[in-house]
């Protein structure tokens, strides 16, 4: 074998390596390293061909034939041009990313400059701000000292220094080194940063580095400038005492002591700690104390009662040339359904009477008619059954007119004769309607015959008394009957100031839902306007919201206009005065006061405050027999009338006794009271919370419920007199409670409840309860479980409800199912 045959020793057909690298996003890379086999690629020798193909010759090596390591000379060159793109890519790559680094260092730079020249710019500028200030502050104190020095005089030689030796003239230059000296710590103190306030923007890097530490304000600045001109001046000048004149009360807070004096609060506690008495700003010291403090930092005490707080009402008597005409109030009084309602609901075109429990007036209505005429009329309905016979009262005492209202089919009643006297009383005119004279069996001579037994004449008997003939379903009369009020009025010559303080007269009070103590008032001076602070009986109050008689919200009211107050913090009585004063600072002492008195009145009168109080007097007087209860109404008016309606039941062997009134819901202390006392709770459109329910099964304490106040006063009266007959009860068989209110074509809003005790029933009557106050009553349109309409639904369970002819459902309210069954009284 030659020399040209042999080869290097090694693996032939092995892995060859090499490293390729891959291009990313954003200019990154990778280097990968990659393995190639090699394909072994069997070569025949000479000497084996020539032996095995007898002697046939071997062909030469083509063109195209495979290197040795089994790759071609045309796969070599396309690798090889591969490769060379791949590096010109790189290349390419590499010098993208160098340029883009240097932009990104240019910017950089930039950037720093442009911040490096604002810094320094602001520098200049700050520097520039504080030179000024220094010498606006050296001018200004050259010439205080200037204005402070006496101007010398010609005759007088400057007289030499001290130290000066004799016979030398003084050196001229010595005082202004003398006068540079106090300047040198000042502008000093300037450069620290201590009139910073003064040299315009503070940046945060003056700030951060600020060493200073706390700055002295603007004010403090100010100060120091005021003693050092009144020192420039000739020293500072004491300021002048003031003596005031201090009112004290009984008792008083130290703080308020401190500003009545307009002393600090610390010199007060300082001196009463000299005293011996150690209190602090919060707490109250007597009369005698405040007194001596008084008298000790020299000011004049005035002493004043606790009733001068009073004093801030305005009742001044108004000027007659301010006096300006006011719209009349009429009162329509009358015997029970005679249509007292119904005409005032004919004269305003409205629908009074079926928004009431079974058509009787409950409360006193108050509503503003414009006539055709131009002529405004306020009138106060109210109700005429005798339970109402103070309600009655105190809307004759706020009225100019009198409307007796009587039926000509049943002519004068109990009733009409006490509307009769409840005008006389009032002092003001009557004029008679006589109703319901559409009627067949009508008689209006009857009953003015009927009339002139009450000294009431009227003008066809001669008298001076006005009578119309009016029919409240047919509107007949009605516009005589507003002539005659308008020529009655016009008579009275009605004025009043509108340019006061407002004054006026609690019509009907109570606890709304949702709003919160709501008054209704009638104006009788002034102009109550929207934000006023007023005092009204024991409450006070700032007018949050002002509501007329049509539901709307209004800015203010004047004389004799009838509105809803919002904005008391308790709920006043009917009848109370409303008087506006200045602030609620007076507004809240006037209603302490009044509340203080109202409680002293109380006890004084030896009203029972406590259980065991109630119980002994319930026990006074063992041979009479006495029907205890309580009583819980809506309004305070309706529970003042069942009260006065409860006294006059009974005689000498019988009497009932109420233990106690009052207003909202039944609640558990009720409950506890009336299970001590044995006696029934007579609710009156409100109803009894869960814990209150719960206590009554758990003690056997009977819960009546009524909504019309006749139906009370004759089950008391039934009750105390032993006649019992069979009555309807009331059996409460469930609650539910609404969690969604949906609304569905076809038959309108529909409640989704649960029901949360007993169960519901289709056939059942429902009621629905909003913070435990009767809303509505009447039977349900649907009862559904899920798609299907059911009859029952038992607790714990959902279900779907809707009334029928009602809507006005919300979320939280309550449904109160009841049955009804017939049963016989009996009293245990």
């Amino acid at each position: 074998m030659s020399d040209k045959d042999k080869k290097p020793l090694g693996l032939r057909g092995g892995p060859r390596s090499g490293h390729v690298k891959q291009s990313f996003s954003h200019g990154r890379t990778k280097s990968v390293v990659v393995e190639t086999k090699r394909k072994r690629v069997v070569t025949p020798k000479p000497g084996a061909a020539a032996k095995s193909g007898g002697g046939q010759q071997t062909k030469g090596p083509s063109p195209s034939a495979p290197r040795p390591d089994g790759i071609s000379d045309a796969e070599m060159e396309r690798r090889m041009k591969a490769l060379a793109a791949a590096k010109a890519r790189e290349a390419e790559d590499a010098e993208r990313r160098a340029e883009d680094e240097r932009k990104r260092e240019e910017e950089r730079a930039r950037k720093k400059a442009e911040i490096e020249a604002k810094e320094r710019e602001e520098r200049e500028r700050e520097e520039r701000a504080r030179q000024k200030a220094e010498e606006e502050e050296r001018a200004r104190a050259d010439a205080e000292r200037k204005e402070a020095e006496p101007a010398p005089a010609a005759a007088q030689p400057a007289a030499p220094a001290p130290d000066a030796e004799p016979g030398r003239a003084p050196d001229r230059k010595a005082p202004k080194k003398a006068e540079r000296k106090p300047e040198e710590p000042r502008r000093e103190k300037a450069g620290k940063g201590g009139d910073r306030r003064r040299s315009g923007k503070l940046t945060l890097n003056q700030a951060l580095s600020d060493e200073g530490g706390r700055q002295r304000s603007v004010a403090a600045m100010r100060r120091k400038q005021e003693r050092a001109r009144q020192k420039a001046m000739g020293g500072t000048q004491q300021r002048e005492k003031v003596t005031r004149d201090v009112q004290l009360p009984e008792t008083i807070v130290v703080s308020e002591l401190a500003n009545r004096m307009a002393e600090r609060v610390a010199d007060v506690v300082k001196a009463l700690m000299q005293n011996g008495i150690m209190a602090t700003q919060n707490q109250s010291i007597d009369a005698d104390t405040a007194e001596l403090i008084i008298e000790e930092f020299g000011h004049r005490v005035v002493r004043v009662s606790d009733s001068d707080v009073e004093d801030v009402i305005d009742q001044v008597e108004d000027d007659p040339k301010e006096l300006k005409p006011r719209p009349p109030v009429i009162t329509i009084m009358g015997h029970v359904d005679h249509g007292k309602t119904s005409l005032l609901d004919a004269i305003r075109k409205a629908n009074v009477v079926s928004g009431e429990a079974g058509g009787i007036t409950q409360h006193i209505g108050a509503y503003q008619v414009t006539t055709d005429g131009g002529t405004v009329l306020t009138f106060l309905d109210t109700p005429g059954h005798a339970a109402f016979t103070s309600m009655r009262s105190r809307g004759a005492q706020v009225t100019d007119i009198v409307v007796l209202v009587v039926a000509a089919d049943d002519s004068v009643m109990p009733q009409t004769i006490e509307a009769i006297n409840h005008a006389r009383a009032a002092g003001v005119p009557m004029i008679v309607a006589i109703n319901k004279c559409d009627r067949p069996g009508a008689d209006p001579d009857k009953v003015r015959t009927e009339l002139l037994q009450h000294e009431v004449i009227v003008e066809k008997m001669s008298g001076d008394v006005l009578d119309v003939e009016v029919s409240a379903i047919n509107g007949t009369g009605l516009d005589e009957l507003l002539d005659n009020i308008a020529l009655q009025a016009e008579l009275l010559e009605l004025k009043a100031n509108p340019d006061r303080a407002a004054e006026g007269a609690v019509i009907e009070a109570q606890l709304d839902v949702g709003r919160g103590p709501v008054a209704t008032v009638l104006v009788q001076k002034g102009t109550l306007r929207q934000g006023d602070i007023f005092v009204v009986g024991e409450q006070w109050g700032k007018v949050r919201a002002l509501v007329n008689d049509h539901g709307e919200r209004v800015k203010e009211a004047g004389p004799s206009v009838p509105v809803e107050v919002l904005g008391l913090n308790g709920t006043p009585e009917a009848g109370d005065v409303l008087n506006v004063v200045e602030t609620e600072g007076q507004a809240r002492e006037i209603s302490e006061y009044r509340t203080e008195q109202s409680k002293e009145k109380r006890a004084t009168a030896g009203a029972a405050t406590s259980l065991e109080q109630l119980m002994a007097k319930a026990k006074e007087d063992e041979n009479v027999a006495e029907l205890p209860i309580l009583v819980k109404a809506d309004v305070q008016g309706s529970a003042e009338a069942i009260v006065q309606a409860m006294e006059k039941i009974g005689n000498e062997e019988v009497r009932v006794r109420v233990l106690h009134s009052g207003v909202g819901a039944i609640t558990e202390t009720d409950i506890g009271l009336a299970e001590a006392s044995g006696a029934p709770v007579m609710g009156f459109n409100v109803r009894a919370n869960a814990p209150a329910r719960q206590a009554a099964n758990q003690k056997g304490v009977e819960i009546r419920y009524y909504s019309v106040i006749y139906d009370l006063v004759d089950d008391v009266k039934a009750a105390a007199s032993g006649l019992l007959s069979a009555e309807v009860r009331e059996n409460f068989i469930g609650y539910a409670e609404i969690k969604q209110v949906f609304k569905v074509t076809g038959i309108g809003k529909v409640a989704g409840c649960i029901v949360t005790e007993g169960l519901a029933r289709r056939s059942a009557g429902v009621r629905l309860l909003r913070d435990n106050v009767v809303i509505h009553e009447g039977t349900l349109k649907t009862l559904k479980r899920f798609k299907d309409e059911v009859k029952e639904v038992n607790m714990g369970q959902e279900c779907g409800m809707a009334f029928e002819n009602y809507e006005d459902i919300r979320e939280g309210d309550v449904i109160e199912i009841f049955e009804r069954e017939e049963i016989e009284r009996s009293l245990d």
